[in-house]
């Protein structure tokens, strides 16, 4: 951010981490979660980047690499496709992660401690 860069909370990570906040009843983690989209901003799941995942969901099933099992909604696809549908040619988008194994399968993604 110090450089310019733009960073945003995918509802599909806020969804993962929200549901466990609830479940173990973590209310300051609620709350810094809440302040984390104030601060960064938030980038809502959109159509189109649910008919991304879909088709990333498949190519990867394809490759016989899937990230999740079959039943599964695949958050990594999901993730993956919303960081595909909101980048542009001038501007990489980049998934800071700890999951890098399985998201580098569909884009760019990187270790917190990797990104400048």
């Amino acid at each position: 951010m110090q450089q310019g860069n733009e960073m945003k909370v995918p509802e599909i990570s806020d969804y993962e981490v929200r549901r466990e906040l609830l479940r173990s009843d973590r209310t300051l983690g609620l709350s810094r979660l809440d302040l984390l989209r104030k601060q960064l901003g938030f980038l809502p799941i959109t159509s189109d980047a649910m008919l991304k995942a879909a088709e990333l969901w498949a190519m990867v099933r394809k490759k016989g690499k899937p990230t999740a099992g079959d039943s599964e909604l695949d958050a990594d696809a999901i993730l993956a496709a919303q960081a595909l549908t909101v980048s542009t040619d001038q501007d990489e988008t980049v998934i800071a992660t700890s999951n890098v194994k399985h998201l580098e399968l569909f884009t760019v993604a990187k270790l917190w401690s990797e990104i400048d």
